[in-house]
């Protein structure tokens, strides 16, 4: 059995933002904790699709990182983490070429 790879906690996978893609299902449930926070960030990003990509309706720029992505001195860290839209809870290290932990993971699978 392949043992799971652990996060390094380098942030890459957060340089996307993927809180572009929340579900309904994370919004309902931020808005149940009371999470408007979250919801004002997010509303306040005023990102929208542009073909294949997420660009900010205001500058035409695409969004750096995720808005909750912290550093905390060489790690990077999770502002919502205990509240994270479920496509960053389903996210594991190693399973996209985001991660540099991608190769041993393929590799491990070969």
């Amino acid at each position: 059995m392949e043992k799971p790879l652990s996060c390094l906690q380098c942030g890459k996978c957060c340089f996307v933002d993927f809180t572009a893609y929340a579900q309904p299902e994370d919004y309902d449930r931020w808005r149940a904790e009371k999470r408007h926070d979250i919801l004002e960030m997010i509303e306040h990003r005023h990102l929208t699709w542009a073909g294949d990509r997420l660009i900010s309706a205001e500058t035409g720029e695409p969004p750096r990182e995720c808005p909750f992505l912290h550093s905390s001195g060489n790690k990077w860290l999770c502002s919502i983490y205990g509240t994270r839209p479920a496509v960053c809870r389903e996210y594991g290290p190693g399973s996209s070429e985001l991660c540099p932990q991608f190769i041993i993971k393929r590799r491990g699978k070969t």
